[in-house]
């Protein structure tokens, strides 16, 4: 079972390496495509991925000073930096 923000080293794999939900501490990452087909095996995907989010919703929604933004969550705004090869 995925135990959401619990650690950081767990990685859950959805169909081998094609998506993955990378456990943290404050943070999960969810990356990669997902195919879910009208069959047996993306049923068993989609409910893999299904409890995976709903770890994630019950950790965030048990914290009663949920911040509104991390501090080291860097700003929406995009910045440009100079070439450093000319």
């Amino acid at each position: 079972m995925f135990d959401a923000y619990s650690n950081d080293d767990d990685v859950l794999n959805i169909q081998g390496d094609d998506f993955t939900v990378t456990n943290g501490t404050t943070r999960v990452t969810l990356s990669g495509s997902l195919d879910i087909a009208r069959d047996q095996r993306g049923l068993k995907a989609a409910l893999t991925l299904k409890a995976a989010v709903d770890s994630i919703v019950a950790a965030l929604q048990r914290e009663a000073a949920l911040p509104a933004r991390l501090k080291d969550e860097p700003d929406a705004k995009p910045g440009k930096i100079d070439n450093p090869f000319n």
